[in-house]
């Protein structure tokens, strides 16, 4: 046997599935499953897919039997007040308008008062 048949089979027996019930509504015959298992055939990519979204698993998982990957996300603490340096690193586009602003209202002011 395959990584991938026997993969197949264990996951499809964790989730209490027969192969009918895997095959049902997924355009793949009972007979497909029972090949795939006994690693007479191998399905084609589209049916990897499949297989892997009801089985709920990543592919590698499915196909090579891999554990899923710890995946490390990024925290950002909002509890701390942001300091100018990162306010500046976010809005730096904020000086562009308020200098306009501020040059228009001084060239108004020595209009008025020449």
């Amino acid at each position: 046997m395959t990584t991938f048949s026997t993969q197949l089979k264990k996951l499809r027996q964790e989730r209490h599935l027969s192969q009918d019930e895997l095959a049902k509504d997924r355009f793949i015959s009972r007979q497909a499953i029972s090949k795939w298992e006994n690693a007479e055939a191998t399905p084609d990519l589209e049916h990897l897919i499949k297989l892997a979204k009801v089985l709920q698993v990543s592919l590698d998982e499915l196909i090579l039997a891999k554990a899923p990957e710890v995946k490390i996300e990024r925290v950002v603490e909002k509890d701390r007040p942001m300091n100018i340096w990162e306010f500046f690193a976010n809005y730096w586009w904020v000086v562009f308008p308020v200098g306009g602003l501020l040059v228009w209202f001084l060239s108004q002011l020595r209009s008025i008062f020449g």
